[in-house]
């Protein structure tokens, strides 16, 4: 160690003595073997999981030895977020105290090799949500807003596509219109049909009476409305809007090729994830055959996958649920080889991506030229109480903030008034099966 700099035992030594107001215990083992350049250190990283739409989100907490400095960085993986709470309180947090925060790729690398079995999105949430946080730290003590460590921008806000899913057709070419009107360009549709399944709009349960589940989906039923949903919305809406449409992997390779051939005359924007990650070798011959782009990619959890998928050539647009990646240090990266690749970025942001994770998309999507078009969701007023800041679409456009970091913050008190409720998603997952019972990926 050059002269005249202290030792980390030292420095923690010093740290213990002029920080009173946090705990100061570092493991030796996980300290970075150079010298901080300033005393500044991670003191305590925590999960706190809230639901104020109903939804379960959870966010890392990361703070540090400068009294109100800390960083919030999304990691909500909905579905079990029980483990991803877990995973950062009891196995991820105890390596952070006493790092540099600015140490962001280093402390990334770290924790996606401390658990020998890597990625998955429990983990990966767990990474993300101290990635995310981080790159929140390093905006506020630059007083730069996040997309300006990125590079800056080259383009002002990202364009952003909302849901339409009525029971019925007409259902929801009424939604559809009513978000065209509001200054969206960029519309999904989906509509309801039999089958608890049912995805992205409501179901009937019931309908297949005298077969082994009456509450059943099919999927032929399915290939035949698709279709005419489609035909129904062109002849209303007109050539214009841009349409979407997420199939939610629900489809064999020639289901998906004959669904693409079918919607041809329709002119999607993009068809969404029309085959399972299990088959994802297969994805080019869906692309072959397809008119439109293909998105893909938000259940994949693995940045290795996603590379896969872009230099693969079975997608034209990398759909990732970014946190399930483990952030924003493995999704810009990813960003660079879309451009390198000449595949777009449409990101994952329904309402299971909290407005952290949403601040974080916003960030790569106005700083890539790889980006076409980006998932949107309007938070309820309680999610904005919780989290001051929260981005809200304005004319179908998405701003980044421009305050320091996310630009975007937590307020505990009124996170706890939300609690999460569980098995939410296991509760219908359970009930998307065929009429003849067999269950159906949901």
């Amino acid at each position: 160690m050059p002269d005249g700099l202290p030792s980390q035992a030292t420095e923690a030594t010093i740290l213990e003595q002029e920080t009173t107001f946090v705990p100061f215990n570092p493991m030796p083992e996980t300290q970075a073997p150079w010298p901080g350049r300033d005393r500044l250190r991670i003191t305590g990283v925590r999960s706190i999981v809230t639901a104020p739409e109903g939804v379960p989100l959870v966010v890392v907490r990361v703070d540090t030895t400068d009294p109100g400095l800390y960083g919030l960085g999304c990691a909500t993986f909905t579905q079990r977020f029980h483990a991803v709470a877990a995973t950062v309180d009891s196995h991820v947090a105890p390596l952070l105290v006493g790092r540099h925060p600015a140490d962001i790729e280093d402390i990334f690398r770290m924790i996606h090799f401390s658990s020998y079995w890597r990625s998955g999105p429990v983990t990966n949430n767990a990474l993300s949500g101290v990635d995310q946080a981080l790159w929140d730290i390093a905006g506020k003590r630059a007083g730069m807003p996040v997309y300006e460590l990125l590079g800056g921008r080259v383009r002002a806000a990202a364009d952003t596509y909302l849901h339409a899913g009525g029971a019925t057709v007409d259902d929801t070419l009424e939604q559809a219109r009513v978000l065209l009107a509001r200054g969206y360009r960029h519309v999904r549709l989906q509509v309801g049909s039999p089958g608890v399944g049912t995805y992205g709009a409501p179901a009937t349960p019931g309908e297949y009476t005298g077969t082994p589940h009456p509450g059943g989906w099919d999927v032929h039923r399915y290939l035949r409305d698709t279709p005419d949903l489609f035909a129904q919305a062109r002849a209303a809406l007109g050539p214009e809007p841009h349409l979407m449409h997420d199939v939610h992997s629900r489809l064999t390779v020639k289901q998906a090729v004959g669904l693409v051939r079918q919607l041809e005359e329709y002119r999607l924007f993009f068809l969404e994830d029309p085959i399972a990650p299990e088959f994802y070798d297969r994805l080019g011959e869906v692309r072959a055959a397809a008119p439109m782009p293909i998105a893909v990619g938000e259940q994949v959890a693995s940045v290795a996958d996603a590379a896969r998928l872009v230099t693969g050539g079975g997608v034209d647009l990398l759909r990732l649920h970014i946190s399930s990646i483990g952030g924003l240090s493995p999704a810009r990266k990813l960003v660079a080889l879309c451009e390198l690749h000449g595949v777009g970025t449409a990101w994952h942001a329904p309402a299971d991506v909290s407005p952290v994770g949403a601040a974080a998309n916003v960030a790569l999507d106005v700083t890539s030229a790889a980006f076409v078009v980006q998932e949107g969701h309007e938070y309820a007023p309680a999610v904005h109480e919780v989290f001051p800041g929260t981005l809200a679409p304005r004319n179908g456009f998405l701003y980044p903030s421009d305050a320091p970091g996310w630009g975007i913050d937590l307020d505990e008190a009124e996170a706890a008034k939300y609690p999460p409720v569980e098995h939410l998603h296991e509760r219908w997952s359970a009930q998307v099966r065929h009429v003849d019972g067999g269950i159906v990926a949901p």
